[in-house]
């Protein structure tokens, strides 16, 4: 095998259908191991060894000061790398097997409770409706300041917050929907996920709506689902501020992106009773243990639980 290294890649790429964000990731983290493994005179990467694993996570954490999790992320980047080498026999076993990764904090996942959720979607809603620009339909509540910008993009921006709660998708996977991938018929929505797989999502009556109004703007049959100002596909950071800039017009103060509101699409549902193999469907999560991670922030439903079942529950 010449290059090791870009085998991996476009065996990720071509076998795998990595992600180009994924591509880049791993060949910034395996060319630094690499340059480590230079600098060290370690050889060809056949005689890389558990001690040199460990060597460059020592220089990641001490020298370089990296936080557990980048540490945690780049050996993983490493034990995919020499596992495939060793499955094609260039090296005999996979040595970071053997190499035990930092220890890492369980950190809850940041959602936005059911009141805040429905302060961000009406700020902007509601001032579009007083103004006659789309068919939402909103509770009658005070309207806010309007934000700067036309009709036609705050219309844009509602579908998309409206969009991004109801069906739980990641930034990426929303800026890569095309108007094709909408079933408005049946209110799904066709998703090409991480590894390039397929899944059909549910959205809601209020998202219908907000799509409604957007695609009546859009006037558009075929192409991306959401254009920015030049008419080329809206990026991921336009949608970054978007969300922060209706967050922020609701008064909350909060740190709030696209994946809070996937984080809180997934506690809503977990909260009000749904399976969890059902939800690990919808967010096209490849193992159960990531969805897992909502169970530890449903409190609102274990309060619920435990007001209902246990005999000292009344004395609190």
């Amino acid at each position: 095998m010449k290059d090791p290294l870009a085998t991996f890649l476009r065996h990720l790429a071509v076998e795998k259908n990595a992600s180009p964000h994924t591509l880049r990731s791993y060949r910034s983290d395996l060319e630094q191991f690499e340059r480590f493994r230079e600098s060290r005179g370690a050889g060809p990467v056949a005689a890389v060894d558990v001690r040199l694993v460990r060597a460059w996570l020592a220089d990641l954490a001490a020298v370089r000061a990296l936080d557990p999790v980048s540490v945690a992320r780049k050996l993983a980047a490493l034990r995919s790398w020499l596992r495939f080498l060793a499955r094609r026999g260039v090296i005999q076993r996979n040595p970071a097997l053997d190499v035990r990764g930092p220890r890492l904090a369980r950190k809850l996942v940041s959602f936005l409770p059911i009141d805040e959720t429905a302060e961000l979607l009406k700020s902007r809603g509601a001032m579009l409706k007083s103004r006659g620009a789309t068919p939402l339909e909103l509770p009658r509540q005070s309207i806010r300041r309007r934000p700067s910008g036309d009709d036609r993009q705050s219309i844009r921006d509602v579908a998309i917050v409206e969009l991004l709660y109801a069906s739980g998708l990641r930034v990426s996977e929303l800026m890569g929907l095309d108007l094709d991938d909408l079933d408005r018929g049946e209110l799904t929505v066709r998703v090409l996920g991480k590894g390039r797989k397929e899944r059909i999502v549910p959205y809601g009556r209020q998202a219908a709506a907000a799509l409604a109004a957007w695609l009546a703007r859009l006037g558009e049959t075929r192409g991306p689902l959401f254009l920015n100002r030049r008419g080329g596909r809206l990026g991921v950071r336009s949608v970054f501020s978007i969300v922060r800039g209706q967050a922020r017009a609701a008064g909350i103060l909060r740190r709030v992106g696209p994946h809070t509101l996937r984080h809180t699409f997934a506690t809503h549902l977990l909260d009000a009773g749904a399976d969890l193999r059902a939800i690990q469907e919808l967010l096209g999560h490849s193992r159960l243990s990531t969805t897992q991670r909502y169970t530890h922030v449903g409190s609102e439903h274990l309060m619920r639980v435990y007001d209902a079942a246990h005999p000292r529950a009344k004395a609190r």
